[in-house]
């Protein structure tokens, strides 16, 4: 169910996205869920997660920059989420750099403390921010593949007691249409 209702938000999110009828690259990866990085701490979480989103045309204006619409689907039960934001490719021959940052909707518990050590472990608020970064390989003018990065936390912003936040690392395809 959280499957259906993770894709069905992609769909509509979409909707807000301009230019949505016309994605140029569909993209798709397996990632693991809560990596331990200096950037998180440990909230009982692990998995693996399926990542699937669209990339639309790029905005002149915003120096190149691509919209997109993505879901992260954690196979486990743990935490899913969607989000939108903007993503910009910096190409170095077939070798490139793909920074970006949106914001995600999860649907992890509001609430949610370790037993063992008493500390708070929820992510402190419903929508987050979305750092990440690619290292891409343009393997033909249709097909690439990346090494990503995605982390997922409040900054503290919208909750200044805690901030665990959750990183999943993974390699993803993605052919442009």
């Amino acid at each position: 169910m959280r499957f259906i209702r993770s894709f069905s938000a992609i769909l509509v999110l979409a909707g807000f996205v301009p230019g949505a009828a016309m994605a140029q690259e569909v993209y798709g990866g397996v990632y693991v869920h809560a990596v331990d990085t200096p950037f998180t701490f440990d909230t009982n979480e692990g998995g693996t997660d399926v990542q699937a989103g669209l990339r639309f045309d790029e905005i002149g204006a915003l120096g190149g920059m691509q919209p997109y619409v993505f879901g992260s689907v954690n196979l486990s039960g743990d935490t899913s989420f969607v989000g939108a934001g903007v993503s910009w490719k910096a190409e170095m021959g077939k070798v490139y750099l793909r920074p970006g940052v949106g914001l995600v909707v999860h649907d992890a518990p509001e609430l949610r403390v370790d037993p063992a050590t008493g500390i708070r472990t929820d992510l402190g608020s419903r929508v987050l921010f979305e750092p990440e970064i690619a290292l891409g390989y343009d393997i033909s003018d249709r097909f690439s593949i990346e090494a990503s990065w995605v982390h997922i936390s409040n900054a503290r912003l919208f909750n200044s007691e805690q901030n665990p936040g959750i990183d999943t690392m993974g390699v993803r395809v993605n052919l442009k249409l």
